[in-house]
This record gives structure tokens, C-alpha cells and sequence, in this order.
């Protein structure tokens, strides 16, 4: 996967809700070893497993990412979490 995958993955991470440190060094431990499909559903995973409020913005550049991936059940579900 190219570097802007991992790029666009790290500014998601950044703009998520996630507040976990954990689940956030854990994407971050993906990324830097060029895992960016499972840090990608990783995140996503915990986003909706912790039922963690997301914008409309945010969800369509989750869809975007999930397509580019090749990943489309990381979102999933997701727009059960929009607040707006």
C-alpha cells in the first residue's frame, strides 16, 4: 500500500473519537509496519464497538477510505453512530 494510504489512515485516526490509548498506539503499531487495511478496520471496529459518536463529515471520508481499502465491512454499521 502506498504512503498516502497510510497518510490518509494517520489523519483519520487523528480526527476519530477514539480517546482509547491502547486502540490509538495499536493503529499507529499497524501503520508504521505497513498494515494500513487492518489498522483501518481496526479503528472502525472500536469506533463502533464503543459506540463512539461520528460526524456525517467523518463517516463519509471513513467510506471513501473503506472502498479505496478494498475494506467495505470496516464501516458497516457505522452510520448507527452519526450525530448529525
Amino acid at each position: 500500500m502506498s504512503l498516502s494510504y497510510r497518510a490518509q489512515v494517520a489523519a483519520l485516526l487523528d480526527g476519530s473519537p477514539l480517546t482509547s490509548e491502547a486502540v490509538i498506539t495499536d493503529v499507529q503499531h499497524l501503520l508504521s509496519h505497513g498494515e494500513e487495511g487492518l489498522a483501518f478496520d481496526t479503528m472502525c471496529s472500536w469506533i463502533y464497538e464503543d459506540a463512539l459518536p461520528i460526524t456525517r463529515e467523518y463517516h463519509a471520508r471513513l467510506v471513501v477510505m473503506a472502498d479505496e481499502l478494498g475494506t467495505p465491512r470496516s464501516v458497516q454499521r457505522l452510520e448507527e453512530l452519526l450525530t448529525d
